[in-house]
Protein backbone atom coordinates (compact mmCIF):
# COMPACT_ATOMS: atom_id res chain seq x y z
CA UNK A 1 0.00 0.00 0.00
CA UNK A 2 1.23 3.08 -0.77
CA UNK A 3 1.59 5.77 1.95
CA UNK A 4 1.98 9.57 1.90
CA UNK A 5 3.45 11.77 3.96
CA UNK A 6 3.42 15.51 4.43
CA UNK A 7 6.73 17.25 3.95
CA UNK A 8 5.44 20.52 5.41
CA UNK A 9 7.48 21.63 8.60
CA UNK A 10 5.75 23.75 11.07
CA UNK A 11 7.96 26.71 12.27
CA UNK A 12 9.04 25.95 15.81
CA UNK A 13 7.32 28.65 17.20
CA UNK A 14 4.10 27.24 16.24
CA UNK A 15 4.77 23.65 17.34
CA UNK A 16 5.96 25.47 20.55
CA UNK A 17 2.80 27.19 20.93
CA UNK A 18 1.17 23.92 20.54
CA UNK A 19 2.21 21.90 22.95
CA UNK A 20 1.41 25.47 25.85
CA UNK A 21 -2.09 25.14 24.97
CA UNK A 22 -2.56 21.15 24.86
CA UNK A 23 -0.25 21.11 28.51
CA UNK A 24 -1.96 23.93 30.10
CA UNK A 25 -5.57 23.09 28.77
CA UNK A 26 -5.71 26.37 26.61
CA UNK A 27 -6.75 24.31 23.24
CA UNK A 28 -9.92 23.65 25.05
CA UNK A 29 -10.66 27.59 25.84
CA UNK A 30 -9.35 28.45 22.45
CA UNK A 31 -11.78 25.73 20.27
CA UNK A 32 -14.36 25.15 22.31
CA UNK A 33 -17.66 26.30 20.50
CA UNK A 34 -20.01 27.35 23.29
CA UNK A 35 -23.08 29.77 21.84
CA UNK A 36 -23.98 32.84 24.08
CA UNK A 37 -26.38 32.16 26.93
CA UNK A 38 -25.37 28.46 26.92
CA UNK A 39 -25.25 26.77 30.44
CA UNK A 40 -22.21 24.59 31.21
CA UNK A 41 -21.63 22.19 33.73
CA UNK A 42 -18.50 22.63 36.10
CA UNK A 43 -15.17 21.80 34.84
CA UNK A 44 -16.44 22.65 31.20
CA UNK A 45 -13.75 25.03 29.50
CA UNK A 46 -15.07 27.78 27.80
CA UNK A 47 -14.35 31.43 26.50
CA UNK A 48 -11.20 32.89 26.54
CA UNK A 49 -8.49 32.32 28.73
CA UNK A 50 -8.99 35.39 30.75
CA UNK A 51 -12.71 34.53 31.01
CA UNK A 52 -13.21 32.56 34.74
CA UNK A 53 -15.05 29.47 35.23
CA UNK A 54 -15.72 27.07 37.51
CA UNK A 55 -13.39 24.47 37.53
CA UNK A 56 -14.98 21.64 39.95
CA UNK A 57 -18.19 21.08 42.81
CA UNK A 58 -19.13 19.70 46.09
CA UNK A 59 -21.52 17.93 45.22
CA UNK A 60 -20.15 16.99 42.12
CA UNK A 61 -22.52 17.11 38.73
CA UNK A 62 -25.22 14.17 38.59
CA UNK A 63 -24.12 12.93 42.48
CA UNK A 64 -26.38 10.92 44.06
CA UNK A 65 -27.26 10.00 47.78
CA UNK A 66 -26.13 13.52 49.15
CA UNK A 67 -26.54 14.13 52.72
CA UNK A 68 -29.21 15.74 53.59
CA UNK A 69 -27.44 17.15 56.72
CA UNK A 70 -23.81 17.84 57.30
CA UNK A 71 -22.02 18.65 60.88
CA UNK A 72 -19.33 21.02 60.36
CA UNK A 73 -15.49 21.20 61.61
CA UNK A 74 -16.71 24.01 64.51
CA UNK A 75 -19.65 21.43 65.63
CA UNK A 76 -22.97 23.12 63.63
CA UNK A 77 -25.45 20.66 62.38
CA UNK A 78 -26.53 22.66 58.84
CA UNK A 79 -28.47 21.51 55.39
CA UNK A 80 -25.41 20.06 53.15
CA UNK A 81 -23.48 22.89 51.97
CA UNK A 82 -22.82 23.41 47.96
CA UNK A 83 -19.26 24.55 46.94
CA UNK A 84 -17.97 25.95 43.64
CA UNK A 85 -14.27 26.10 43.24
CA UNK A 86 -13.26 29.10 40.09
CA UNK A 87 -10.20 28.76 37.80
CA UNK A 88 -8.91 32.37 39.30
CA UNK A 89 -9.53 34.30 42.44
CA UNK A 90 -13.06 36.05 41.95
CA UNK A 91 -14.36 39.53 43.33
CA UNK A 92 -16.31 38.78 46.00
CA UNK A 93 -18.52 41.25 46.34
CA UNK A 94 -19.86 39.52 43.04
CA UNK A 95 -20.32 36.07 44.18
CA UNK A 96 -20.97 37.00 48.52
CA UNK A 97 -24.39 37.08 50.06
CA UNK A 98 -24.75 38.87 53.62
CA UNK A 99 -28.25 37.72 54.09
CA UNK A 100 -30.44 34.91 52.40
CA UNK A 101 -31.45 35.61 48.98
CA UNK A 102 -29.61 38.90 48.86
CA UNK A 103 -27.44 38.18 45.64
CA UNK A 104 -28.84 36.00 43.11
CA UNK A 105 -25.46 34.93 41.80
CA UNK A 106 -25.07 31.39 43.54
CA UNK A 107 -28.56 29.49 43.43
CA UNK A 108 -29.83 26.25 44.54
CA UNK A 109 -33.23 24.96 43.67
CA UNK A 110 -35.16 21.62 43.86
CA UNK A 111 -36.66 20.31 40.78
CA UNK A 112 -39.80 21.57 41.30
CA UNK A 113 -38.24 25.16 41.08
CA UNK A 114 -38.47 26.11 44.53
CA UNK A 115 -35.36 28.14 45.47
CA UNK A 116 -33.64 26.95 48.99
CA UNK A 117 -32.72 30.00 51.11
CA UNK A 118 -28.91 29.99 51.86
CA UNK A 119 -26.00 32.33 51.88
CA UNK A 120 -22.88 32.16 50.30
CA UNK A 121 -19.41 33.39 51.48
CA UNK A 122 -15.98 33.48 49.32
CA UNK A 123 -12.93 31.14 51.09
CA UNK A 124 -9.87 33.63 51.87
CA UNK A 125 -8.08 33.13 48.31
CA UNK A 126 -11.78 34.07 46.84
CA UNK A 127 -11.88 30.68 44.84
CA UNK A 128 -14.31 28.80 46.60
CA UNK A 129 -17.65 29.75 46.67
CA UNK A 130 -20.03 28.04 49.59
CA UNK A 131 -23.95 27.99 49.37
CA UNK A 132 -24.88 26.82 52.94
CA UNK A 133 -28.40 26.34 53.26
CA UNK A 134 -30.53 28.24 55.99
CA UNK A 135 -32.68 25.30 56.93
CA UNK A 136 -30.86 22.34 59.29
CA UNK A 137 -31.55 19.92 56.60
CA UNK A 138 -32.54 19.52 52.72
CA UNK A 139 -35.07 17.44 51.40
CA UNK A 140 -34.63 13.88 51.24
CA UNK A 141 -34.41 12.20 48.04
CA UNK A 142 -35.03 14.98 46.03
CA UNK A 143 -33.16 17.02 42.60
CA UNK A 144 -31.50 20.18 42.72
CA UNK A 145 -29.82 22.24 40.79
CA UNK A 146 -26.89 24.82 41.78
CA UNK A 147 -26.35 27.39 39.39
CA UNK A 148 -23.56 30.46 39.43
CA UNK A 149 -24.46 33.36 36.62
CA UNK A 150 -22.13 35.55 34.24
CA UNK A 151 -22.76 38.33 37.49
CA UNK A 152 -20.00 36.53 39.21
CA UNK A 153 -16.51 38.42 38.39
CA UNK A 154 -12.71 38.05 38.43
CA UNK A 155 -10.73 40.27 40.72
CA UNK A 156 -10.18 42.21 37.27
CA UNK A 157 -13.51 42.54 36.55
CA UNK A 158 -13.93 40.31 33.71
CA UNK A 159 -17.49 38.86 33.85
CA UNK A 160 -18.08 34.67 33.59
CA UNK A 161 -18.24 33.81 30.11
CA UNK A 162 -21.33 31.78 30.36
CA UNK A 163 -23.76 30.20 33.24
CA UNK A 164 -22.34 27.17 35.40
CA UNK A 165 -25.33 24.92 36.20
CA UNK A 166 -24.99 21.25 37.95
CA UNK A 167 -27.29 18.98 39.86
CA UNK A 168 -27.06 16.91 42.53
CA UNK A 169 -29.73 14.22 44.23
CA UNK A 170 -30.25 14.02 48.17
CA UNK A 171 -30.40 10.63 50.27
CA UNK A 172 -33.44 8.60 49.33
CA UNK A 173 -33.07 7.75 53.09
CA UNK A 174 -35.73 9.60 55.91
CA UNK A 175 -32.51 11.41 57.79
CA UNK A 176 -35.14 12.21 60.21
CA UNK A 177 -36.85 8.76 60.34
CA UNK A 178 -36.95 8.08 64.26
CA UNK A 179 -40.67 7.89 65.87
CA UNK A 180 -41.35 8.52 69.74
CA UNK A 181 -40.52 6.41 72.45
CA UNK A 182 -43.66 5.19 74.23
CA UNK A 183 -44.41 6.72 77.25
CA UNK A 184 -47.57 4.12 77.92
CA UNK A 185 -49.39 4.48 81.38
CA UNK A 186 -46.54 6.99 82.25
CA UNK A 187 -47.80 9.59 79.45
CA UNK A 188 -49.78 11.99 81.53
CA UNK A 189 -47.07 12.66 84.68
CA UNK A 190 -45.33 15.60 84.53
CA UNK A 191 -43.00 14.36 87.32
CA UNK A 192 -42.22 10.51 88.14
CA UNK A 193 -40.36 8.74 90.30
CA UNK A 194 -39.20 5.28 92.28
CA UNK A 195 -37.39 7.39 95.42
CA UNK A 196 -39.76 10.25 96.24
CA UNK A 197 -39.49 13.79 95.41
CA UNK A 198 -38.04 16.95 97.25
CA UNK A 199 -39.08 20.51 97.09
CA UNK A 200 -38.25 23.92 97.70
CA UNK A 201 -41.46 25.84 98.01
CA UNK A 202 -42.75 27.23 95.51
CA UNK A 203 -42.81 25.20 92.97
CA UNK A 204 -45.38 25.23 89.65
CA UNK A 205 -46.53 22.29 88.36
CA UNK A 206 -48.93 21.44 85.46
CA UNK A 207 -49.54 17.37 84.94
CA UNK A 208 -50.03 14.49 87.43
CA UNK A 209 -47.38 13.92 90.00
CA UNK A 210 -46.34 10.62 91.72
CA UNK A 211 -43.74 7.99 93.25
CA UNK A 212 -43.68 4.48 93.66
CA UNK A 213 -42.66 2.07 95.55
CA UNK A 214 -41.72 4.49 98.33
CA UNK A 215 -44.43 5.53 100.03
CA UNK A 216 -46.34 8.97 99.78
CA UNK A 217 -44.89 10.26 102.86
CA UNK A 218 -41.94 10.90 100.05
CA UNK A 219 -43.74 13.05 98.32
CA UNK A 220 -42.53 16.92 99.38
CA UNK A 221 -44.79 19.24 97.06
CA UNK A 222 -47.75 20.77 98.04
CA UNK A 223 -50.87 20.77 96.72
CA UNK A 224 -51.22 24.08 96.28
CA UNK A 225 -48.35 23.90 94.10
CA UNK A 226 -50.31 21.38 91.55
CA UNK A 227 -52.01 24.03 89.12
CA UNK A 228 -53.31 20.84 86.95
CA UNK A 229 -53.01 17.37 87.42
CA UNK A 230 -53.02 14.91 90.63
CA UNK A 231 -50.81 13.65 93.00
CA UNK A 232 -50.98 9.88 93.56
CA UNK A 233 -49.22 7.61 96.22
CA UNK A 234 -49.07 4.12 96.43
CA UNK A 235 -50.80 4.32 99.95
CA UNK A 236 -52.25 6.79 102.69
CA UNK A 237 -49.60 9.00 103.13
CA UNK A 238 -48.99 12.23 100.92
CA UNK A 239 -49.81 15.89 100.58
CA UNK A 240 -53.49 16.28 101.80
CA UNK A 241 -56.18 16.77 100.27
CA UNK A 242 -55.44 16.39 97.00
CA UNK A 243 -53.72 13.19 97.26
CA UNK A 244 -55.09 9.85 95.73
CA UNK A 245 -54.13 6.65 96.68
CA UNK A 246 -53.32 4.60 93.50
CA UNK A 247 -50.47 1.59 93.64
CA UNK A 248 -51.81 0.34 90.55
CA UNK A 249 -52.01 2.84 88.41
CA UNK A 250 -48.12 3.99 89.60
CA UNK A 251 -47.10 0.58 89.68
CA UNK A 252 -48.04 0.44 85.77
CA UNK A 253 -46.71 4.13 85.25
CA UNK A 254 -43.20 2.74 86.69
CA UNK A 255 -42.89 0.10 84.79
CA UNK A 256 -43.91 2.00 81.21
CA UNK A 257 -41.30 4.77 82.45
CA UNK A 258 -38.90 1.63 82.36
CA UNK A 259 -39.86 0.65 79.25
CA UNK A 260 -39.58 3.71 77.79
CA UNK A 261 -36.07 4.32 78.93
CA UNK A 262 -35.50 1.02 77.21
CA UNK A 263 -36.78 1.51 74.45
CA UNK A 264 -34.97 5.05 73.58
CA UNK A 265 -31.39 3.12 74.75
CA UNK A 266 -31.80 0.29 72.07
CA UNK A 267 -32.47 2.69 69.21
CA UNK A 268 -29.17 1.74 66.70
CA UNK A 269 -28.05 3.12 63.87
CA UNK A 270 -27.45 7.31 65.27
CA UNK A 271 -27.40 9.61 63.06
CA UNK A 272 -24.79 11.11 64.85
CA UNK A 273 -22.37 9.66 67.51
CA UNK A 274 -20.18 12.08 69.94
CA UNK A 275 -21.24 15.07 68.22
CA UNK A 276 -19.35 17.73 69.76
CA UNK A 277 -17.38 15.99 72.45
CA UNK A 278 -20.76 16.21 74.05
CA UNK A 279 -20.72 19.83 74.14
CA UNK A 280 -23.78 21.10 71.89
CA UNK A 281 -24.12 24.66 73.36
CA UNK A 282 -24.81 26.77 70.46
CA UNK A 283 -25.31 23.84 68.27
CA UNK A 284 -28.62 23.69 65.86
CA UNK A 285 -29.64 20.31 66.04
CA UNK A 286 -31.97 18.27 63.53
CA UNK A 287 -34.30 15.44 63.69
CA UNK A 288 -32.19 11.97 64.72
CA UNK A 289 -30.61 9.78 66.86
CA UNK A 290 -27.73 11.22 68.48
CA UNK A 291 -25.45 8.85 70.82
CA UNK A 292 -22.80 9.90 72.89
CA UNK A 293 -20.36 7.81 75.11
CA UNK A 294 -19.98 10.76 77.55
CA UNK A 295 -21.74 12.88 79.39
CA UNK A 296 -23.31 15.57 77.35
CA UNK A 297 -23.09 19.44 78.53
CA UNK A 298 -25.36 22.24 77.50
CA UNK A 299 -23.16 25.27 78.02
CA UNK A 300 -24.94 28.10 76.14
CA UNK A 301 -28.46 28.13 74.50
CA UNK A 302 -29.04 24.95 71.70
CA UNK A 303 -31.59 25.01 69.38
CA UNK A 304 -33.82 22.13 67.81
CA UNK A 305 -35.21 22.85 64.82
CA UNK A 306 -37.65 20.30 63.10
CA UNK A 307 -41.40 20.33 62.23
CA UNK A 308 -44.37 19.39 64.94
CA UNK A 309 -43.64 15.56 63.86
CA UNK A 310 -40.03 15.37 63.87
CA UNK A 311 -38.27 13.50 66.29
CA UNK A 312 -35.19 13.62 68.63
CA UNK A 313 -33.46 10.53 70.48
CA UNK A 314 -30.52 11.47 73.23
CA UNK A 315 -28.95 8.81 74.03
CA UNK A 316 -26.22 9.56 76.49
CA UNK A 317 -24.23 7.12 78.15
CA UNK A 318 -23.12 10.22 81.20
CA UNK A 319 -24.64 12.67 83.00
CA UNK A 320 -26.57 15.71 81.41
CA UNK A 321 -25.81 19.12 82.68
CA UNK A 322 -27.45 22.33 81.32
CA UNK A 323 -25.64 25.71 82.60
CA UNK A 324 -27.35 28.43 84.15
CA UNK A 325 -29.41 30.81 82.71
CA UNK A 326 -29.18 28.78 79.40
CA UNK A 327 -32.19 27.49 77.34
CA UNK A 328 -33.49 24.83 74.58
CA UNK A 329 -34.90 26.35 72.41
CA UNK A 330 -37.40 24.97 69.49
CA UNK A 331 -37.83 26.30 66.12
CA UNK A 332 -40.05 25.54 62.90
CA UNK A 333 -42.64 23.60 65.22
CA UNK A 334 -40.56 21.25 67.08
CA UNK A 335 -42.74 19.80 70.04
CA UNK A 336 -41.31 19.01 73.25
CA UNK A 337 -43.63 15.85 73.30
CA UNK A 338 -41.20 14.48 70.57
CA UNK A 339 -37.82 15.30 72.12
CA UNK A 340 -36.61 12.27 74.66
CA UNK A 341 -33.17 12.27 76.97
CA UNK A 342 -32.17 8.89 77.66
CA UNK A 343 -29.51 9.49 80.07
CA UNK A 344 -27.68 6.75 82.28
CA UNK A 345 -26.10 9.15 84.43
CA UNK A 346 -27.34 12.19 86.95
CA UNK A 347 -29.38 15.10 85.37
CA UNK A 348 -28.89 18.54 86.33
CA UNK A 349 -30.63 21.58 84.95
CA UNK A 350 -28.89 25.20 86.19
CA UNK A 351 -30.37 28.00 87.93
CA UNK A 352 -32.97 29.78 85.53
CA UNK A 353 -32.27 27.55 82.70
CA UNK A 354 -35.10 26.62 80.63
CA UNK A 355 -35.43 22.82 79.23
CA UNK A 356 -37.99 21.43 76.68
CA UNK A 357 -38.45 17.50 76.10
CA UNK A 358 -38.84 14.35 78.05
CA UNK A 359 -36.04 13.44 80.42
CA UNK A 360 -35.53 9.36 80.84
CA UNK A 361 -33.09 9.18 83.92
CA UNK A 362 -31.69 6.23 85.01
CA UNK A 363 -30.97 7.96 88.32
CA UNK A 364 -31.45 11.79 89.60
CA UNK A 365 -33.28 14.48 88.10
CA UNK A 366 -32.27 17.97 89.61
CA UNK A 367 -33.99 20.99 88.85
CA UNK A 368 -32.11 24.43 90.17
CA UNK A 369 -33.37 27.97 91.52
CA UNK A 370 -36.22 28.54 89.20
CA UNK A 371 -35.31 26.26 86.17
CA UNK A 372 -38.20 25.89 83.99
CA UNK A 373 -39.57 22.19 81.84
CA UNK A 374 -42.22 21.94 79.22
CA UNK A 375 -41.55 17.93 79.33
CA UNK A 376 -41.84 15.41 81.44
CA UNK A 377 -39.49 14.69 84.43
CA UNK A 378 -39.61 10.63 84.80
CA UNK A 379 -36.75 9.42 87.22
CA UNK A 380 -35.64 6.02 88.57
CA UNK A 381 -34.28 7.48 91.69
CA UNK A 382 -35.39 11.21 92.86
CA UNK A 383 -36.55 14.37 91.47
CA UNK A 384 -35.32 17.62 93.53
CA UNK A 385 -37.24 21.18 92.77
CA UNK A 386 -36.28 24.61 94.17
CA UNK A 387 -39.03 26.87 92.92
CA UNK A 388 -39.62 24.96 89.34
CA UNK A 389 -42.21 25.43 86.89
CA UNK A 390 -42.70 21.51 85.14
CA UNK A 391 -45.12 21.66 82.51
CA UNK A 392 -46.16 18.27 80.69
CA UNK A 393 -47.06 18.78 77.11
CA UNK A 394 -50.03 17.73 75.17
CA UNK A 395 -49.94 13.86 74.68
Amino acid sequence: MTRFESSYKPPIFMALLFAALLAGGGIGRAFAAVAPGVTVAPGTLVGAATEPTVISSNPSNKAMDVPTSTNTSDNVVTGTAVAATFSQPMDPETVNSSSAGNLLTFMVRETNGNDVPGTVVMNDANTVATFTPTSPALTPNISYTASITTAAKNAAGVAMGNPIEWTFTTNAVEFTGQTPVPLGAAGPFAILTKSGITDVFPSAINGDVGSSPITGAAIHLTCAEMMTGTIYSVNAAGPLPCRVTAPTLLTKAVGDTEAAYTNAAGRTLPNFTNLGGGQIGGLTLVPGLYKWTTGVLISTNVTLSGGADAVWIFQIAGTLTQASATRVILKGGALPKNIFWQTSGAVAIGTTAHFEGVILAKTRIAMKTSASANGRLLAQTAVTLEENAVTRPAQ
